[in-house]
Parts: C-alpha cells; sequence; structure tokens
C-alpha cells in the first residue's frame, strides 16, 4: 500500500461521508464487497452481520444517513498495512471507529470490516 495513496484515499473518503454523498461513498468499493460490521446486525436485520455488494451495502448506508441525519466522521489516524488500511475515527456520537478496508488490484475496496468502541 503506498502512502500517498493511503493518505489521499482517506482523505476523498471521508470527504463522501460527510457530505453525506452516498453514489460517491459507494464508488471507492468493488460491486461484489464485503461489508461486516455489528451496526449491520441492529440496522439491516441481518444477524451474520454481514453484507454482500453495493446495492446491500448502499441500501444499509442509506438507512443509517436517514437515522443520523448529521453524522460526522472525525479523522484520527490512517494505518498503512500491506493491501489495506485502517481507517481510525470518531463516527456517530463521538464513538471510536477503526474501519478496515482491504483492496483488490484495482484499488478498489474488495473487503471492509468495521469495529467500535464499547
Amino acid at each position: 500500500m503506498d502512502p500517498d495513496f493511503a493518505r489521499h484515499f482517506a482523505a476523498e473518503w471521508l470527504a463522501a461521508w460527510n457530505n453525506h454523498d452516498l453514489p460517491r461513498v459507494l464508488a471507492h468499493y468493488a460491486d461484489d464487497f464485503e461489508m461486516a460490521s455489528p451496526m449491520i446486525q441492529k440496522l439491516a436485520e441481518e444477524p451474520s452481520g454481514v453484507l454482500r455488494g453495493k446495492a446491500a451495502v448502499g441500501a444499509y448506508w442509506a438507512k443509517a444517513l436517514a437515522l443520523i441525519p448529521d453524522l460526522r466522521f472525525e479523522p484520527i489516524a490512517t494505518l498503512v498495512g500491506v493491501d489495506s488500511l485502517a481507517l481510525h475515527y470518531r463516527g456517530a456520537g463521538g464513538r471510536l471507529v477503526i474501519e478496515v478496508l482491504r483492496f483488490g488490484p484495482d484499488r478498489k475496496v474488495i473487503q471492509a470490516s468495521a469495529h467500535y468502541a464499547d
């Protein structure tokens, strides 16, 4: 993972979320990407906590944005891996979040996993 790409990606990803621009957010992901999150269990009522594909994840994120109209992410750190990066930020209500994003060869996210502080 190129550190310059990681910094640029993180800035663009956060800007898309903070503008509540769902098509712009989804543009960072492969069509068949997989998203895992404890929030999927609650909001999407999916017991596995995993959704696959832009349509399913997009519907889940649209619901989240409607429920939290003032949603804003505040960046803390971007950590770089081999083919992944971890975004550490404050999410809704100031809750700490680490989101790990794994990339395919086309630099689109193919797998994402969100982790929340209690």
